[in-house]
């Protein structure tokens, strides 16, 4: 069961100057000291709201679970064709990433948390969460005869997940070089057309 981290205003404050630090600058200019030199606040009141910087990346995560959350509950539970179910997700994901891009650079780049556990977890969590989401829509849309069913669910559900993944990554990457919304919307209907039942 997926729990909401709720945040006070002032970590949420935080949580996206950190996100607009790693955006004019990079993963290693997140810093409690440059943070703090952002929204004019002394590094012992940040300290006073997390932790430490770990405890920020954390945040930043969770935010996008909250975000990502909403949206796969949401799906699951709806009656519209599974196919389009998840061009939805895609859609709003993809939306969120042009809207703070930098953060594709912490849920997206495992060197940040190969080697911190509580990170990885987090990260984990978020795959988990569209693998359940994922298996419902895509067990509703075989039964129903939307998607092809000649191929197992759990490959289905590897290669929207991998594709959504390499084409984000990919983007980071090149530095935000090309249009997200544009290729996200090739790559959907792509997607739509290998899996729609034959």
């Amino acid at each position: 069961m997926f729990t909401m981290k709720s945040f006070t205003e002032r970590q949420k404050q935080i949580i996206n100057a950190s996100i607009d630090l790693i955006a004019a600058q990079s993963i290693n200019a997140l810093t409690t000291k440059n943070i703090a030199k952002a929204i004019k606040l002394t590094e012992g009141a940040i300290y006073r709201h997390f932790t430490s910087k770990n405890e920020i990346l954390l945040g930043i995560i969770q935010m996008f679970q909250q975000t990502a959350y909403k949206t796969l509950k949401e799906s699951c539970s709806s009656d519209v064709p599974s196919l389009e179910q998840i061009e939805t997700i895609f859609t709003r994901h993809t939306q969120f990433f042009i809207e703070k891009p930098a953060v594709t650079a912490v849920i997206f780049s495992e060197s940040i948390f190969q080697n911190n556990t509580e990170l990885s977890q987090e990260v984990f969590k978020l795959l988990e969460m569209h693998e359940k989401a994922l298996h419902c829509i895509i067990e509703k849309g075989q039964k129903r005869k939307e998607i092809r069913d000649d191929i197992a669910e759990k490959e289905i559900i590897r290669v929207i997940i991998g594709t959504m993944r390499y084409t984000v990554t990919k983007w980071r990457l090149s530095g935000y070089m090309f249009d997200l919304k544009t290729e996200c919307a090739l790559m959907t209907e792509s997607l739509k057309k290998l899996l729609i039942a034959q």
